[in-house]
């Protein structure tokens, strides 16, 4: 399964708030609910974080086998 608790903590740490992506970088409200309930999104979705946040993909989602 993939998680995305790593994009929370790299949002605090870059001072971005859900509200700057939503209405600063024109993010839908859908794909970060989508996100909070670690559902599957795009690679073009990631692609838009890491690009928002000058980041890498390891540092907003991780691979946990099992689940």
């Amino acid at each position: 399964m993939i998680v995305y608790d790593g994009l929370w903590e790299t949002m605090k740490i870059r001072g971005i708030t859900q509200y700057a992506l939503i209405k600063k970088h024109g993010v839908s409200p859908a794909q970060i609910t989508r996100l909070k309930r670690n559902e599957s999104v795009s690679t073009h979705t990631i692609d838009a974080f890491c690009s928002i946040l000058d980041c890498e993909v390891g540092d907003i989602m991780r691979y946990i086998p099992g689940k």
